[in-house]
C-alpha cells in the first residue's frame, strides 16, 4: 500500500496547486467545458503521470494476472480477435503484440488511455479539480481501474461523450458509446439511458427510478430470475451462477450522500451549474445499481459507468453551502473519504501493491 499512499499524496498536491495556479479558459476549451477557470496544465500533467505510472507499472491487483497471462499465451490475430467478444480490446492487444509480448506494455497502455480520458474530462468539468481527483482515488474507482481493465477503459471512453450528452447531440453520443462497446459490450446500456438522463433531475422520472430500484431489491430473487433468463444466451449469461455476495451498505451510503446534498440544494445547483441535471441523473443511476448490488455484487460492475459522474458532482456540491462553511465541508470530505479509503483498501480488501519496476 505504500506506493498507493504516495500516489494519493502526489496526485492531491499536484491537483491542489494546479487549481491555485489556474488560468481563464481559451475560447475553444470554454465551448466544451462547464468551468471558466482551468487548472494549470503542467501540474495536472504531474498528477496524471503519477496515476499512469502507478497503475501502468503494477504486476498484481484484481484480474491483472489473468489479463497478463492471456496476453503472454495467446497470439492475437484477426481470426482470434473476430471470434471473441470485445474486439476493440483484442485489436489493441494485437497491435501491441507487434511491439512486445511483455504484458506490461498492455497494462501500461490501458492505464495510460484510461487515466488520460478521465483526467481530461475532470479538467473540463470539475469545479474543484483536486477534490474530484482525490475522490477518484479514495472513492475506489482508481483501484477498480486496475481490476476491471476492459470495463473501466470502456467507461472512460464513454465518459468523453459527456459533452454530447449535455448538448443533446444523440447521434454523436451514440457513436462514442458504440466505440466504448467494442472494449466492453456492457457499455451499450448507456444508449437507452440517454433518453432518461436528459430529463430534469428530481422529476417524476427520478422518483419512478428510485421506487423501481427499491422494488427490485425487495423482490430480487424474482427479478434476477427474469433477467438472467433473458440474457442467458449472451456473454453475460454465466453471471447467473455468480456468488460473491452483495455490495456493502457502506458503499451505498457513500454513493447516496452527494446525491442527498445535491437534492437539498437543487435550485442553487441548477443556477451555478446549468447542465447539472445530466450529471445528477447519471450519478443517481449509479446509486441505483449499487443499491441493487447489495443483493448481488455483479450489478456493481454497471455502476462503474456512472461513478465517473459522481466525481464531477462532488466537486460542485461544495458551492451549495454558505461561504463560511465551504472550508469545513471541503475538509470534511477529505477526512471522510480518507477514512473510507483506509477501511476499504487496508481493513476490508487488504490491498497489496506489487510492481517489477516500482519498489519501495
Amino acid at each position: 500500500m505504500t506506493l498507493l499512499w504516495i500516489n494519493l499524496a502526489l496526485v492531491f498536491i499536484c491537483s491542489f496547486f494546479a487549481r491555485y495556479a489556474s488560468r481563464p479558459s481559451v475560447s475553444y476549451i470554454s465551448s466544451i467545458s462547464a468551468v471558466s477557470i482551468k487548472p494549470n496544465i503542467v501540474l495536472v500533467f504531474g498528477a496524471l503521470v503519477s496515476l499512469v505510472m502507478v497503475s501502468g507499472l503494477r504486476s498484481n491487483i484484481g484480474d491483472t494476472f489473468f489479463y497478463s497471462h492471456i496476453y503472454q499465451t495467446v497470439e492475437f490475430n484477426w481470426s482470434y480477435v473476430l471470434s471473441n467478444k470485445d474486439i476493440g480490446f483484442g485489436i489493441l492487444q494485437m497491435i501491441l503484440q507487434n511491439y512486445s509480448k511483455d504484458p506490461q506494455i498492455m497494462i501500461f497502455t490501458t492505464a495510460l488511455i484510461t487515466n488520460i480520458l478521465i483526467v481530461y474530462i475532470l479538467f473540463n468539468y470539475s469545479k474543484i479539480f483536486e477534490l474530484s481527483m482525490y475522490v477518484y482515488i479514495t472513492g475506489g474507482l482508481f483501484l477498480v481501474s486496475m481490476n476491471g481493465i476492459r470495463q473501466v477503459l470502456a467507461a472512460a471512453i464513454a465518459f468523453t461523450g459527456i459533452r454530447f450528452l449535455m448538448e443533446g447531440s444523440w447521434k454523436r453520443y451514440v457513436l462514442v458509446i458504440l466505440l466504448a462497446s467494442f472494449f466492453h459490450q456492457s457499455a451499450l446500456i448507456l444508449i437507452p439511458l440517454y433518453f432518461i438522463v436528459r430529463f430534469k433531475a428530481w422529476s417524476k422520472v427520478t422518483i419512478a427510478l428510485l421506487i423501481l430500484s427499491i422494488v427490485i431489491v425487495i423482490g430480487f430473487n424474482q427479478f434476477s430470475s427474469l433477467l438472467f433468463t433473458a440474457i442467458q444466451e449472451t456473454q453475460y449469461g454465466g453471471y447467473k451462477n455468480f456468488q460473491e455476495g452483495g455490495a456493502s451498505s457502506l458503499r451505498v451510503i457513500v454513493n447516496a450522500i452527494p446525491l442527498l446534498i445535491a437534492y437539498l440544494g437543487r435550485d442553487n445547483l441548477r443556477k451555478i451549474f446549468p447542465n447539472s441535471d445530466v450529471v445528477i441523473n447519471m450519478t443517481l443511476i449509479g446509486f441505483i445499481f449499487m443499491l441493487i448490488a447489495t443483493q448481488n455484487w455483479i450489478f456493481a460492475r454497471f455502476s462503474i459507468y456512472f461513478s465517473l459522474y459522481q466525481l464531477i458532482l462532488i466537486s460542485w456540491i461544495i458551492k451549495l453551502f454558505r461561504d463560511k462553511d465551504e472550508k469545513l465541508i471541503y475538509y470534511g470530505i477529505l477526512v471522510c473519504y480518507f477514512i473510507y479509503y483506509f477501511y476499504e483498501s487496508v481493513i476490508s480488501l487488504n490491498i497489496t501493491y506489487l510492481s517489477n519496476y516500482l519498489n519501495w
